[in-house]
């Protein structure tokens, strides 16, 4: 038992970590600093989305939506951002063991019939999808961070692909 006693700094906080080896303790510590992060994220801006595929998927029906009011060749490029989307609960469906294609075709079905755009993958498999039950959140800011960054390694790719065509003439 460690006992610290008159500590002038109250909101100090000690988390005291153990494990069985070198390698656990490493992955324990990653564990923390990313619930840490989460919790951070949260106190500076408190607005969530539901998780478990349901805000991807329902960004990826309202981009389709949008690709189609939209003619020429920006269209495919609209539409692969909606399908690149999709990787998410096709992903979280297949490791929970399910298969991803029907789970996420019931779950965009879900969601228009329903009209409730926080069904998502049932990766514990409760016998709901509701993530709002479940309380299955993730930080909107997150969740913006992630989308920007794969958009911008996306760009960056790209520009690459047209250096290397204009090298190679």
């Amino acid at each position: 038992m460690l006992v610290i006693e008159d500590c002038p700094n109250t909101r100090a906080v000690t988390i005291l970590i153990r494990g069985g080896n070198k390698m656990l303790l490493e992955e324990v510590k990653r564990s923390l600093h990313d619930g840490l992060c989460v919790t951070r994220n949260l106190i500076r801006d408190n607005r969530i989305v539901y998780g478990g595929g349901s805000s991807e998927i329902s960004c990826s029906m309202a981009i389709l939506k949008v690709a189609e009011s939209i003619t020429g060749i920006n269209q495919y490029a609209i539409r692969a951002f909606a399908e690149a989307l999709n990787i998410i609960p096709i992903s979280l469906s297949e490791n929970s063991g399910f298969s991803g294609i029907e789970t996420l075709s019931l779950l965009r079905t879900q969601q228009i019939t329903e009209k409730k755009s926080y069904l998502g993958v049932d990766c514990l498999n409760t016998g709901t999808n509701d993530m709002k039950k479940l309380h299955v959140v993730e930080p909107l800011s997150s969740k913006r961070s992630q989308i920007l960054l794969a958009t911008q390694v996306v760009k960056m790719v790209l520009k690459i692909d047209d250096v290397l065509k204009q090298g190679a003439f």
